[in-house]
């Protein structure tokens, strides 16, 4: 139960961090829900029905009714709970849309050139996908001076919008440099961000949520292993 009559269940996967988004921001936001653990290959028919367009988590399911997509749900619990936590999307309308572009460039840049790395069959592809994750590192290194202005987080002295975006991904840079051999946020290249990683997840209400790294990399390493054994299998049956 979230508080006051309302009812809060999350459809999520540990795997997601989408879905480590909306529990991070329940966490902050300090509202209680029920969490379903999805197999997103035997769906259940509530994560079909709650999401009939892409039928993927994270799905915030609020008194009923389906919230879909991580940063939407984010902004849902600013205007939906008002009274809970500090909102994470700052007042000034100029700022908001800042903490949007940035939220934006973290899944179409960061994210995507992770998955570019990981899709990388060749050594120039895994040097084309390791440029483009540096990169894009690097630029948010800028992005985090610009929000903060000298404070701790992208939000000031408080988790905003930003912080819970790239903090869905804060336990995967972890498990990322131990599958891939890849430091991310490096104290050298980037120190605002590898600084900005040590508090974010020494917070206690990141602790209540973050998944275990260990099962992170396991199942990164099956997969890698996985995609190996299709690739070895495809070329194979070309050559005979």
């Amino acid at each position: 139960m979230a508080g006051g009559g309302d009812e809060l269940k999350l459809l999520g996967m540990f795997a997601s961090p989408f879905a480590l988004r909306v529990k991070l921001a329940l966490s902050f936001k300090g509202l209680s829900f029920e969490y379903v653990e999805e197999d997103l290959r035997n769906k259940s028919e509530l994560l079909v029905v709650a999401n009939p367009v892409h039928r993927k988590v994270p799905v915030l399911i609020h008194n009923g009714l389906p919230v879909c997509e991580s940063m939407v749900i984010v902004q849902y619990l600013d205007e939906a709970f008002p009274g809970a936590g500090a909102p994470f999307l700052p007042s000034d309308p100029y700022d908001r849309a800042v903490a949007r572009f940035w939220a934006s460039y973290i899944d179409e840049k960061l994210f995507s050139a992770w998955v570019a790395l990981f899709a990388a069959k060749t050594e120039e592809e895994k040097a084309e996908g390791t440029k483009q994750t540096l990169a894009a590192a690097e630029t948010l290194e800028g992005a985090l001076r610009e929000c903060s202005k000298g404070k701790p987080f992208f939000g000031g002295d408080a988790i905003g919008y930003v912080d819970v975006a790239l903090g869905g991904f804060a336990a995967y840079v972890h498990a990322f440099e131990e599958v891939h051999g890849l430091r991310q946020f490096d104290a050298a290249r980037t120190p605002l961000l590898a600084a900005w990683l040590a508090r974010f997840v020494e917070l206690d209400s990141a602790k209540a949520v973050m998944p275990d790294v260990g099962r992170l990399v396991e199942r990164g390493k099956m997969m890698q292993a996985q995609a190996a054994a299709a690739t070895a299998a495809t070329a194979a049956a070309k050559a005979s």
